[in-house]
Formats: C-alpha cells, structure tokens, sequence
C-alpha cells in the first residue's frame, strides 16, 4: 500500500504507477467535473470507500479555495485526481480491481467451436441432472464451479486435438483451432453452465397440473405444452435482461459481487503474472492464483466428507439441544433444526454458510444489515409463539408447512372440488394456520416490498437519471454525432469504453426475444383447457416491467436479489381468485421472468468485465438457454412415469418438496386467494402492517441521512438489506444458517481485507470459487456411489443419529408444540362453522 495515499482508499502504489502518465496532465477543472459526478453517484454507496466519499465532499465543497490554493492544498488535490482517474481508467471499487483487467486484448477469439462444443455438452448434461434429479428430496444440483473447473482441461485437451487450419465458407472464414484456450472462451463456457446448470420453473408446474394427487389435469402431459410453457417463461427474462442494460450492465456502480467468484478463477487459470504478496503471520506468500484453488478446493474435497457423510451432525451442530433433546423451551430457542437457532457456534459446515448467500463475495455492509434483522426478526418469532398470537404455540415454532387446527398438516385436497374451492367443505375441516416463523417472515416480505419501492426514487434517482441520460444520448447519436469525451468520461468507466470497440446487441432485437417468446408462452397457455387467458401473462409481464429496475438497482450492488415470489402471489391471488393455473402463469411471468432477466443480467456483467463481444454471448446464452429448455421440458414426463412420483413411497426418493409446496402455495393464493387469508377481519389481516413499517423505516433513514451525511456507520446501513433477515432466515431457516456466513464474511472483510489488502485482493475470491468447487465434488460422489446404490450406505452411529434420528428429541421432530391441542373439543382455533370463507 502506498505512503502518499492514505491506506484507507485502499489504492497500491503499483496501481498509482498505471495512472502517472494521467495523473500530471489531469487539469483541475476536469478532476473537479468527474469529482462532482463521482460524489452524486456514490453519495448513497455503501461499497465506495467512505474516506475517498468524504474527500471528494471536501473538495467539491471547498473548490474555489482549493484551486486558489493548490500548493497548499497539493495532497487533497492528489488524491482527489487519483481517485477520479481510477474510477475513470479502471474501478473505484477494491473487489472489481482484484479480479478484472482494466485491458482487453481484442485479438483473443471468443465465441469458438469448441466453446460450442463444451458449452453445449454442459448445458444438456447440467439441465438433464438438475431438471431430474428437482423431483427428489433432497435434491442434486451440479454447480456452476464444477462446470467452469471442468472446461479449463476440456478446452486444453481441445486446444491439443483440434487440427489447425481455416476454411471458407459464406463469404467468411471458419476454423476449429485458433490456438491456446484463452480466458475468454473460458469465461464464455461458464455463462452458458450459468443459464443451463439449474431447472425451470415448469419443473414445478407440470407435476403440480398433470399428477391425480394435486390437480390432475391431463393437458399438461402434452410435450407441446411443456415445450412451449418452459421456452416461453425463460426467453421473455432474456429480452428484460437485454433491455436494462444501461441501467443494470454498463454501469461501474453496477458491480454484481456475486460475479467475483467466477471472475476470480478465471483469472487463477489464465494469469501468468505471480506478484508475493504479504499476509497473515508477517508471511509473504508466492503461491499463484491457481494453485492457491486447486490446493483449498482439494482440501475442501477432503473435508467435506466429514459433514457430508462421515460425521453428519458437524453441519447441524445443535449441540444446546443435545443436552436436553426433550426441553421444549431449549428448543424452541436454540433448536438448528426445531427452533430459533440461537447457537453460537452453530456448523462446521461450509454448505451452510453459503445456504443463501455466497461468503467471501457478499459485501460487509450486506452481511451486517441481514445479521441484525434476522436476530430481530427471530426473536418477534419468539414473542409471537410464547404469547400465542394467531395460535402459533399449538404448532412448530418455524416450520414452513401450512396446519389445520389440529396441528397436523393441511390437507387442500379436502376444501377442492373439481380443483376449485369448496368454502362448505373447508369450514366444515379447518382454517390454514401458519407457524410463528412463517408468519414473521410473510411480515418481512411486506415491509421488504414496502422499502424497496421509496428507497429506490430516494437513493438511486441520480444513476436511474444518468441512464436515462445515456439512453437519449444513444438516441441522438444515431441521427448525428457529437458527444464530448468528457461527457464519455463522466459516464463510462474504462470497461464500457473498451467494449465499445465491439459491435453491440441493438435493444430492437431484445425487444423482438421478448415479444416473440412471450407470444410463444400465450400460445403454450391459449390452446390447451387450463381455463387460464393469456391475457393474465400480459399482466405479468407487466409487473416484471414495473419490478425489474428497482429489484435490479438493489441486486447489483449489495449481490442479495429482492424476490418477488410472495407479492407476485398476493397480486396474481387478488387478480385471479379461485384460479390456481392463473395464478401459475401470473406469477411465473411476473416473479420468475424478472428472476431470470436478473440472472441473465449478472451473466452480462460476466461478459462486460471479461471484454466478450456483445454478439458473441448472445449467441451463447440464447443456444445454452434454448437446450436448457428442450433437455429439461423433455424429461418432465419420463420423471413422472416412476412409480410413486410425487408421494412417500417414490422410488430414488423422489417425494417431490418442492413441487409439493408449490402445489399448496398454489392452493392458497390462487384457489383459497389472499382475501381470505388477509381480507378485513380475517385472521391474518394485522400481517399487513408490514407495509407501512416498510415505507416507515426507509423515510426515518432518508430522515437521519440527511441529518448526519457523515456518520460513516449510519451509511453502511441499507434499508432493505436490514428487511431481508426474516425473508432468507425464517421458516424453516433460522439465526444458525446465518452465522456461519456472518462470521466469515467478517473475518474476510473486517479483520483479514484492511489488514493484509493486497493479500484479500489476490485470494478472497480464488477461495470463494474453490470451495463450493471441492464440496461439489465430494457431494456428487457421495450421491452417487454411496447413496443410490442398493438403497444406499449409510454409517448408523451417534455423529449421524444424534440430530434428526433421535426419537425422544424436539429437534429430530422438527420442533415442539408448547401447548396442548385442547381435549375438547379436539382442536383449537374458532369453533367450525363460525368462520366465513368466499369462493
């Protein structure tokens, strides 16, 4: 670190040497110009660092002085020019510099034959096992980290067999090899696993139609409807992602954390320069970038065996409740699996560090604020089952499931008729009743919502304008030239200057996937019986439009999405009440179509960092994504011809959870419809206070901002990142899934980062890559060789047994009831037949 720049900026002298030639020729007017614009697009950045935030306030504020003085203000002035060439001639941002060049060498091929070939050999196999093996409890996915690891040799050894040599052939032309596998045909195949190693959504909706235990509806056996339904509902988020670009892609404040990881390996395999850097111990360590990977993820590999099968009770390390495994109190409280999870040491497993969130990549800021709501959140849970609201404490304190009122599971199938809601039959049986974990966190998805929507216009209103400015811009220009190199500073950082140099994606053709692919899925809903109109797709679509950029906005600078899941089915269940498949098809468009295009958009921030041509990763993300459709719709039907799918007595175990909760969320917000479940005067209409709690806290916020501006801890807070607590952390997860994470998110950023910078910057982000690579490895291995064989080998001893196989024990049931369900009259809640329920 450098003795002319405060250590806090967090610049190296290395990186100062790059910006000499710069640095003297920069004028004050120029430094003062980006300055300004530099402090109002970073003003409400929790990432940029707040001594560098705090010295461009000084010298906008103080510049006339300055500038009339320059000698003695010649150090503020310094770092002031530094900072602003470095945000113009590379990032502000510490994460981006440790992992993306701020150079591209336009001469490396791209898109490949054998990124062709590799790519799409990832994108069948990675569809083919993710779509198959949803259908199980739990489920197999194949990570992207296997697939990037996996195409480093694949692209060598092709790299070796392929003949040199071209062709012609239309007009252009072609070869199958040129040359040594380069980090950018690397990084290409990585986005291709991205969109195809995963399974769609239909995955879900189809079983939930066809199967006679849910629906049972016929038409949804039809290929054509599984083809189209599934093409249709991942495609439209393409052409959302393509669309937001300018506001969600191009920015440099749009830095996707969670893209770090990917770009960190690829640098492990494709950097030459070694640079010692000094760490931990007063060590100066040599090893490279890639070696560094291979040896964590080994030993990762290694480890996991522990957790993953040896000694299971290492990742559900309940051991308060051990204790006493029959304290309905110590449970509830301290419970990993039954209760709150207040445990101070909770897991020896990384698995359950990165549950949700991906350590080592999601800033410090991001990590702090979920900390502090979700020990919030779970005590309100505490205080909603000891005090009994809403009948909490005659059920589990946090499971996720829905109960009748007597505590056993919610049978839907008993208030359907003809898949439609029977109000006779369901006040005859029971009211749904949630768990006090469910409950909490249905309140933090309200207040969440509620934030999101103010903070947005107040904090990001200066970069939502920039983009908008930048649009226009774009728009003039193609009728006639003339925009400023300084107006071109101001607004790009040097990666959307160096990608200028290729040939972009017009929106129209963004424009044109969205539109064809959206009448594709009202195609797939129009001509088949569902008893759905397309035009509830349309309304979708256009919640996905009203929800995109301010979800975006969020996702891309604190790494966390905002998921629209619980408000597209509150939306979707007013607008379509006792319609389930509508209320399917709303919310697929309007809450996973947005998923998607988020999903995309961090892919196209991959390619941005990594210099890939515009047209290069259409074309792969498109032919990736279209596989992914085909191989995953054309396997739904040969996983629903196994005997027993979707019920207890499945073969391979394949129970179906998920589809199971969509079924019932189904059942609830589309059959049963939040009218009745949050309507005036029904049980849960006291949840929708959430939202105006959510408006609160954003404008108390904005309030103290204002008050303060330079309370440097004040600024790390984010109001919506202090409601996703209870949204990741409740029902059936709790304060034991977060504090693994917490704990090494902490020592990477708050101890290791401003102690040894240059050490974090070079391998943080290699180990956030190697070990989800070991544990995903391992975790194939132990699937395949020891559990599905012949039922499985399993190891029956005390470090396996102790926590969900004990049958005395509150945690291996899931969670306790603190009260008795009442002898008479056999249940609880309001006597049957006294509630009211709508059709």
């Amino acid at each position: 670190m450098t003795d002319k720049v405060p250590r806090e900026l967090e610049i190296f002298d290395y990186e100062i040497a790059d910006l000499e030639e710069k640095l003297s020729s920069m004028t004050m007017e120029h430094a003062h110009a980006i300055a300004l614009e530099l402090y109002k697009m970073h003003k409400h950045d929790q990432l940029f660092p707040q001594d560098a935030l705090d010295k461009l306030e000084d010298f906008c504020n103080s510049y006339d002085e300055i500038a009339a003085n320059p000698r003695q203000n010649a150090r503020l002035i310094r770092e002031i020019k530094i900072e602003c060439l470095l945000s113009t001639e590379n990032s502000p941002y510490l994460e981006v510099r440790a992992n993306v060049e701020p150079t591209d060498d336009p001469t490396l091929p791209a898109l490949t034959f054998r990124v062709m070939v590799i790519g799409t050999i990832f994108a069948v196999a990675g569809s083919f096992i993710d779509t198959l093996f949803a259908f199980r409890n739990p489920p197999i996915y194949v990570g992207t980290s296997v697939g990037q690891l996996l195409a480093y040799p694949m692209g060598k050894f092709l790299a070796r067999v392929l003949p040199r040599g071209e062709f012609s052939a239309f007009g252009r032309k072609w070869g199958f090899n040129p040359g040594p596998f380069n980090r950018k045909e690397h990084m290409l195949i990585t986005i291709m696993c991205n969109v195809s190693m995963t399974s769609p959504y239909t995955v879900d909706i189809v079983p939930v139609q066809y199967l006679p235990q849910f629906f049972d509806q016929s038409f949804a056996y039809s290929r054509g409807y599984q083809y189209l339904n599934t093409l249709g509902t991942n495609m439209v988020g393409y052409g959302f992602a393509g669309l937001t670009r300018r506001f969600l892609v191009w920015p440099a404040f749009a830095v996707w954390p969670g893209t770090m990881n990917n770009l960190a390996l690829i640098r492990a395999f494709h950097t030459e320069t070694n640079e010692p850097v000094r760490g931990p111990f007063g060590r100066m360590y040599t090893w490279s970038r890639e070696k560094f990977f291979l040896i964590a993820a080994l030993a990762m590999a290694v480890y996991f065996w522990f957790p993953g099968y040896i000694w299971q009770s290492l990742s559900y390390f309940s051991w308060i409740t051990w204790i006493a495994p029959k304290n309905v109190n110590l449970d509830a409280v301290c419970g990993f699996a039954g209760g709150m999870g207040f445990n101070p040491w909770p897991s020896w497993d990384w698995n359950i560090a990165q549950t949700w969130l991906t350590p080592l990549t999601i800033p410090m800021f991001t990590a702090g604020n979920i900390a502090i709501s979700t020990i919030i959140a779970n005590l309100m849970v505490l205080g909603f089952w000891y005090g009994n609201a809403w009948d909490t404490g005659y059920l589990q304190i946090n499971q996720p499931d829905t109960f009748d009122n007597t505590g056993g599971l919610y049978n839907v199938t008993r208030i359907l008729r003809d898949a439609k809601l029977d109000p006779a039959a369901m006040e005859e049986y029971s009211q749904p009743y949630m768990s006090a974990g469910t409950i909490g966190a249905y309140i933090g998805y309200f207040i969440m919502y509620a934030a999101t929507v103010v903070y947005v216009p107040l904090f990001h209103r200066h970069q939502v304008a920039r983009a908008f400015k930048g649009f226009w811009k774009a728009v003039r220009s193609s009728f006639r030239r003339g925009a400023s190199d300084e107006d071109d500073a101001l607004d790009e950082d040097v990666h959307a200057r160096l990608m200028k140099k290729y040939r972009d994606v017009p929106e129209w053709v963004y424009m044109c996937v969205l539109l064809i692919f959206a009448a594709i899925g009202m195609v797939g809903v129009g001509i088949y019986p569902d008893n759905t109109s397309p035009v509830v797709m349309v309304f979708g679509i256009i919640m996905c439009l009203i929800t995109i950029l301010p979800v975006g906005l969020v996702q891309c600078v604190t790494g966390l999405p905002v998921p629209t899941n619980v408000i597209s089915e509150f939306i979707g269940g007013a607008l379509v009440s006792g319609n389930a498949n509508s209320l399917m098809y709303f919310k697929t468009y309007g809450y996973i179509s947005c998923y998607q295009a988020l999903s995309f958009s961090n892919d196209l921030k991959l390619a941005h960092y990594s210099k890939i041509p515009p047209w290069h990763t259409f074309i792969a993300q498109m032919w990736a994504t279209f596989l992914y459709c085909i191989v995953s719709a054309s396997i739904f039907n040969f996983a629903m011809s196994f005997k027993g799918i979707c019920t207890r007595d499945a073969d391979f175990n394949f129970t179906c959870p998920g589809q199971e909760q969509y079924f019932t969320a189904s059942v609830f917000w589309g059959t049963l419809g939040p009218h009745n479940l949050f309507g005036k005067g029904k049980r849960y209409n006291m949840m929708l206070l959430g939202f105006p709690v959510g408006v609160a806290l954003v404008l108390v916020y904005w309030a103290l901002r204002k008050k303060f501006p330079r309370w440097a801890s004040l600024r790390q807070i984010h109001p919506i990142m202090l409601t996703q607590g209870p949204v990741y952390f409740l029902a059936p997860y709790n304060v034991s899934y977060m504090l693994p994470f917490f704990y090494v998110t902490y020592a990477s950023f708050k101890l290791i980062r401003p102690r040894y910078t240059q050490f974090w910057a070079k391998y943080n982000y290699v180990l956030a890559a190697a070990f989800p690579t070991g544990i995903a490895f391992t975790g194939v291995i132990i699937f395949f060789a020891l559990e599905v064989p012949k039922g499985g080998i399993s190891l029956n001893w005390w470090g396996n047994l102790v926590e969900f196989n004990n049958p005395v024990s509150c945690e291996s049931a899931g969670g306790c009831p603190r009260l008795d369900i009442p002898a008479d009259p056999g249940y609880f809640g309001p006597p049957l037949g006294t509630f009211s329920v709508s059709a």
